[in-house]
């Protein structure tokens, strides 16, 4: 496949996650192919803020194809049952209805454009969704709450497999970060 046949997929951000005196988790879409999935579709001040920027891109709950869950805290997976329709993804297994799914090593992709990669460190089952878009490679993660930090997450389990986590995402040299709190920001180079 040539660079123009290159196959990408569209992100748009559903709602700016924040981490003050009230919490919010940064909800993405993914749409690519036959994929429409939306990340960590945690808590927010009101459901409305996850279903409206759904709504104006004419896309219904029941479209959506799959839920990413970047950890298993509930600040991002609090809002998951608005999809009844769709499969469940962690870093271990695939979910739908009552079954379980195990992944396999080769198991970490939604499309040709949407992958994930093991990054622990915030928890012990982080995830990061590697999205190749028409700008580049855009990288949905915990690793970093927002642009402002903190530089040491105050929950990490293991702070310095969370930096070697950064280091390896650092490593694909994505063109844009968005964190589990806050705006999507360019990394620095």
């Amino acid at each position: 496949m040539g660079d123009n046949d290159a196959v990408s997929a569209r992100l748009d951000i559903l709602h700016v996650g924040y981490a003050d005196d009230r919490v919010a988790s940064t909800v993405v879409l993914v749409r690519d192919g036959d994929v429409t999935a939306v990340i960590d579709p945690g808590m927010v001040a009101s459901r409305s803020a996850i279903l409206d920027p759904l709504e104006a891109l004419g896309i219904a709950p029941g479209d959506v194809t799959d839920v990413v869950f970047s950890h298993h805290h509930p600040d991002h997976t609090l809002n998951a049952a608005l999809f009844q329709a769709a499969r469940f993804h962690d870093f271990m297994a695939i979910y739908r209805d009552d079954v379980w799914t195990d992944r396999g090593e080769d198991d970490f992709s939604l499309s040709e454009s949407v992958t994930f990669m093991l990054t622990p460190g915030h928890s012990d089952e982080d995830i990061t969704t590697l999205v190749q878009s028409d700008e580049g490679l855009v990288v949905c993660t915990h690793l970093w709450w927002s642009a402002e930090g903190p530089e040491v997450d105050p929950f990490a389990r293991d702070q310095a497999l969370l930096e070697r986590s950064r280091e390896a995402v650092l490593a694909l040299r994505p063109v844009l970060i968005v964190p589990g709190h806050g705006e999507p920001f360019v990394p620095a180079t």
